[in-house]
């Protein structure tokens, strides 16, 4: 008997939307496919083994997906795509959209098709979606708990080969995209600092040298001296790290008005150890911006299941 099912339907019209606009160009179309097939391979190896010999070839089914709590939803594209490259003739319909909420019991997604395929595709769709859709219900509730004082940013803390999907679910949240990489925006660190031997102000004037004024400059500060000497040196953007909120309510107005003297405007980032218990005064303290890692690396995976029954 056969041992798989290949993956054997094209190239999808969704998907290619959604790697242009909703991933920003950061992943194409084919390489979002080759990326779930990959997955589908991991998963099913020389076959599934299980339902080959206990489900008849040719059955249909149809299956439900159900949200068992609530939160937001990211990657129903990605979803229905693995479905589709199991079987190009898989019927889906698509309940509910990316960045909308769910609450428990709500229906999400039905579909209809192959019974082998989608018990095939349905663990691999389903880990996508539940990851995404976890990204974006933490991120949603660090949104609300901002209170629109401050926007919330992700970071490069994400799962590899991931990146383009899990900075998708923050944006579906309501979070913004901190840099996408090492190549979209200079970054400071302490490690630069601490690696070149010279003052943060230096690194910032010679960055700004090699990169030209088109490109972003952020400087990550550990007190309010090498804040000043960043503000001052032509930084767009100060990353206050690990900072009380009070300390960056005391040293924003001063870092400001070191940019405003240059006539340039300066955004002021808090990073580090910024979580739900903080995030609210750290909003308050006057910042632009809260970056957070746990919003990639630490977001539980929202509850969805997918019930099938057969069609007889």
């Amino acid at each position: 008997m056969d041992t798989k099912i290949e993956t054997t339907a094209g190239p999808s019209q969704s998907l290619g939307g959604l790697a242009k606009s909703a991933l920003g160009g950061g992943m194409s179309a084919h390489d979002l496919d080759r990326m779930l097939a990959a997955a589908l391979v991991e998963d099913q190896g020389g076959g599934d083994l299980t339902s080959l010999s206990t489900v008849p070839e040719g059955t249909q089914c149809r299956a439900k997906l159900t949200a068992k709590a609530g939160g937001v939803l990211a990657g129903m594209d990605i979803f229905q795509r693995v479905f589709e490259l199991c079987s190009s003739k898989i019927e889906f319909e698509c309940l509910i959209q990316d960045g909308e909420r769910v609450v428990p019991g709500s229906v999400v997604a039905e579909l209809r098709g192959d019974a082998r395929a989608v018990l095939l595709a349905e663990r691999t769709a389903l880990n996508y979606l539940q990851r995404m859709s976890g990204i974006a219900t933490l991120t949603a509730e660090y949104v609300r708990l901002a209170a629109g004082r401050a926007r919330i940013l992700d970071t490069r803390k994400t799962t590899p080969g991931l990146r383009a999907l899990e900075k998708y679910a923050v944006r579906c949240g309501g979070g913004e995209n901190h840099r996408i990489g090492l190549f979209d925006e200079v970054m400071i660190k302490d490690n630069h600092l601490d690696l070149s031997g010279k003052s943060l102000g230096e690194l910032v004037r010679n960055a700004r040298e090699d990169v030209g004024p088109a490109v972003r400059i952020t400087a990550e500060a550990r007190d309010a001296g090498e804040a000043e000497q960043a503000a001052g040196a032509g930084a767009d953007v100060i990353l206050l790290d690990n900072l009380d909120a009070d300390a960056m309510r005391d040293v924003g107005p001063r870092l400001r008005q070191l940019a405003q003297a240059e006539g340039r405007e300066l955004e002021l980032e808090a990073s580090g150890g910024i979580d739900a218990r903080n995030l609210a005064a750290v909003a308050a303290s006057g910042v632009d911006r809260i970056s957070i890692g746990a919003l990639t690396h630490s977001a539980p995976a929202l509850d969805l299941s997918l019930a099938v029954e057969a069609v007889r």
